[in-house]
C-alpha cells in the first residue's frame, strides 16, 4: 500500500493548506512556526507520494495547479474535520471531569438546587456541582463578578452585567401569630376569608435586616395602597423571626419559600393585594464558560 492509498501525513496536508492560503513558502513557514526548508520538504514529499504537481513555484511565491486546487479543497476539509473531532472530544472531556459553581441564597439552596443537582448527576455522573451559599441575592451577583461562581440565582430584572433567564415567581405571604382559638378542622386555610389590610396592620412587623431589597419591595407595595407597617423587631436569622411570630410578638411578610418550614400554629395568608418577585439564574455577560455550565442551566430551566 502506498501513501496515496491512505497513509498521507497530516503535516503534509497542513503544509499544503498553509502555502495555498498564504501564497508562498516563506509566509506559510512563518505562520506555522517552521523553517522554510521544512515546509518545502513536506510539499515535495507530498507531490512525490501522490505523483502529481500541486504547486507552481515562482519569484513571488507559489500558486496551485488545477489538480493542486482540487486536492487543497480536500485537504482543507480533512483538517476541518480533524478540528471538529478535537472539539467534540474536548467538550466530552469537559462534561465528564468538569464542575459547575453555583451561588445561591438559602431558600434556593434548600428548595431548588437538590432536585436540580440530582437530575444533573443522573445525566452526567462524573460532573460535580459546588454550592456557594449567600445571605442575599446581591452576594450571588458579586460572586459572579468576582469569578467565584459560574451561575448565580438573582432577582429579575438584574444588572446589564448579566445574561439572565427567569426560573420561577415567588408569591409574598403574611405570616401571622397563632390564634388563641384554633380554627375548626372543617375550615381549611383556603376557605378562610381574605386577609384585610387592617387585619395585617394590627400586628407589629418583624423583618430580617439582611433582606434589604426584600424589605424595600414590601414597603413599596404597602405604600402603593396607602399603608405603612413600621418594623418593630429587626433580626438577622429567620429562626428568630419565626420564634417571635410563634409567640405572638409580630407578623412578617415573606415569600412562600422563605416561610418554609412553617412552625405549627403560625398562619400563612395571601396578602390583600398580590405581590410577587421574579427569581432568575444568571451568568456574567460575555463570560467564557465550560459546556457543563450550560448543561446544568438546561436542567434548571426544565424544572417543573
Amino acid at each position: 500500500m502506498t501513501k496515496a492509498d491512505g497513509q498521507l501525513k497530516i503535516s503534509q496536508l497542513v503544509a499544503l493548506v498553509a502555502v495555498a492560503e498564504q501564497g508562498g513558502f516563506s509566509a506559510a513557514a512563518l505562520q506555522l512556526g517552521l523553517a522554510q526548508s521544512t515546509v518545502s520538504h513536506a510539499i515535495a514529499t507530498l507531490e512525490s507520494d501522490l505523483g502529481v504537481v500541486l504547486l507552481l513555484r515562482n519569484r513571488v511565491g507559489a500558486t496551485l495547479t488545477p489538480i493542486g486546487s482540487e486536492i487543497y479543497q480536500q485537504a482543507r476539509a480533512v483538517l476541518d474535520s480533524l478540528a471538529e473531532i478535537q472539539q467534540t472530544a474536548q467538550q466530552a472531556k469537559e462534561m465528564h471531569i468538569g464542575r459547575v459553581r453555583v451561588a445561591a441564597v438559602r431558600t434556593v439552596a434548600t428548595h431548588i438546587l437538590p432536585d436540580a443537582i440530582a437530575r444533573f448527576r443522573q445525566q452526567y455522573p462524573q460532573m460535580s456541582v459546588e454550592i456557594a451559599e449567600c445571605d442575599r441575592y446581591a452576594e450571588a451577583e458579586q460572586a459572579l463578578r468576582a469569578g467565584k461562581a459560574d451561575l448565580g440565582f438573582t432577582l429579575l430584572p438584574t444588572s446589564v452585567d448579566f445574561q439572565a433567564w427567569e426560573l420561577f415567581r415567588e408569591e409574598f405571604v403574611a405570616l401571622l401569630p397563632p390564634l388563641a382559638t384554633a380554627i375548626p378542622s372543617e375550615i381549611s386555610p383556603i376557605e378562610q376569608p381574605p386577609l384585610t389590610w387592617s387585619e395585617l396592620l394590627n400586628y407589629s412587623r418583624v423583618a430580617n435586616t439582611r433582606s434589604i431589597r426584600h424589605n424595600n419591595l414590601v414597603e413599596q407595595h404597602l405604600a402603593r395602597f396607602g399603608y405603612e407597617m413600621p418594623i418593630v423587631y429587626e433580626v438577622r436569622e429567620d429562626s428568630t423571626l419565626m420564634g417571635l411570630i410563634e409567640k405572638g410578638l409580630g407578623a412578617a411578610v415573606l415569600t412562600r419559600l422563605e416561610a418554609e418550614p412553617v412552625p405549627a400554629g403560625v398562619r400563612v395568608r395571601s396578602l390583600p393585594e398580590p405581590l410577587e418577585r421574579v427569581v432568575g439564574i444568571a451568568t456574567l455577560e460575555r463570560a467564557i464558560l465550560p459546556r457543563a455550565v450550560f448543561a446544568f442551566l438546561d436542567v434548571l430551566l426544565a424544572l417543573p
